[in-house]
């Protein structure tokens, strides 16, 4: 995955965190009227204990919202309600709640775990909570259990659970799918958007964008960088000579001995037809010019080979660094105006000229 996708990647993973945040916090608030509003009728309903703990669980909800408030760590909020959430439901297929009515409330569990959940942890914890429930139901007579259930009701609660459980299963799995198609047909459009279709290398948009985050970080920490400016010489009679498939292959073959010479963290780019850019970062005016003059030897000596038959490829090159120019638009025009100068100059060269015998090897 390159940096731009991984970078949309995460963006989308935060964003989907506050949208969850958002929500838990609407169904924390739910809970909270819910849980007073029951927990007031059961009080005066002649139930004290059930309404004291209602209560009990509806400051623990609060409790929650408003640790989340000061830390704003979603996964904590989430952890916390699925905790509350959990407790509250085995308390009230325990007791019962009011006339045997708690299991029913156990239906919200299966839509809210998965949606807070993996499908595998959510999977988990629906099983645990239908082991409790059938340990409820088997054995009436454990001190912890005081709600009493009809036969029937039993039978039709694990089987409806169940079916709920599956059902929603299958409902986030198409849902989260669906979701990881959209995201890799994005990220497919998104490279497709930035690269170049023949060469496979950035394509002119893409360059734009290394450039300018290149610039930022020159400006931030004073680390230099340098661009290179390359045209491949002739290129046209190369077309009219030996056909437009000759020259498509001169351009990828040409790609790759580009890729071969620049370091890892270099950026190599298709900027237009026949021409190409460099983006050195950490790399001054002579290492760049090093570089180019390496790179421009490889390229007349490299034979480029079509049907047979060798293509006259070599190429000129204007080199700058960001010590020349104090914008991105300044530092092209300077490549530019360096790259006529080789051209000028009678071409297969690079401008401005290398002074200095260049060391075997050296970068």
């Amino acid at each position: 995955m390159t940096q731009p996708q991984q970078l949309r990647v995460d963006q989308s993973r935060a964003e989907e965190d506050v949208r969850v945040a958002k929500v838990l916090t609407y169904l924390s608030v739910s809970g909270v009227v819910c849980l007073a509003g029951i927990g007031i009728k059961s009080w005066f309903s002649a139930h004290p204990v059930h309404a004291v703990v209602l209560i009990l669980f509806m400051l623990l909800v609060l409790l929650n919202m408003a640790a989340f408030r000061r830390s704003g760590n979603y996964a904590q909020q989430k952890n916390g309600l699925l905790t509350i959430v959990g407790g509250l439901f085995a308390y009230l297929i325990a007791s019962g709640g009011e006339s045997n009515t708690g299991p029913l409330w156990l239906y919200v569990f299966p839509p809210l775990v998965f949606y807070l959940t993996s499908l595998r942890a959510g999977s988990l914890l629906l099983g645990l909570y239908l082991a409790f429930c059938l340990l409820v139901f088997m054995s009436p007579d454990l001190p912890f259990v005081t709600g009493t259930y009809a036969p029937d009701f039993k039978l039709r609660f694990i089987v409806t659970l169940m079916f709920e459980s599956i059902f929603c299963f299958v409902l986030e799995a198409s849902r989260r799918r669906a979701r990881n198609q959209l995201v890799r047909l994005a990220n497919s459009h998104e490279q497709a958007a930035r690269t170049d279709e023949l060469t496979g290398l950035p394509n002119r948009r893409d360059m734009h964008l290394q450039l300018n985050n290149e610039l930022a970080r020159y400006q931030r920490s004073g680390r230099h960088f340098s661009a290179v400016l390359i045209d491949l010489d002739h290129f046209k009679r190369i077309n009219d000579e030996f056909g437009h498939d000759a020259g498509d292959q001169a351009l990828q073959e040409f790609a790759d001995l580009l890729r071969s010479a620049c370091r890892e963290s270099d950026t190599a780019s298709r900027w237009g037809g026949e021409e190409f850019l460099i983006l050195l970062p950490d790399t001054s005016l002579l290492q760049a010019l090093t570089l180019t003059e390496r790179l421009r030897s490889e390229v007349e000596e490299h034979d480029f080979i079509y049907h047979s038959k060798r293509l006259p490829v070599t190429i000129s090159a204007g080199v700058c660094s960001i010590t020349q120019s104090d914008s991105i638009n300044g530092l092209l025009r300077l490549a530019d105006k360096n790259l006529y100068d080789a051209k000028e100059a009678g071409r297969n060269r690079i401008s401005p000229r290398v002074r200095s015998k260049i060391p075997s090897g050296s970068r």
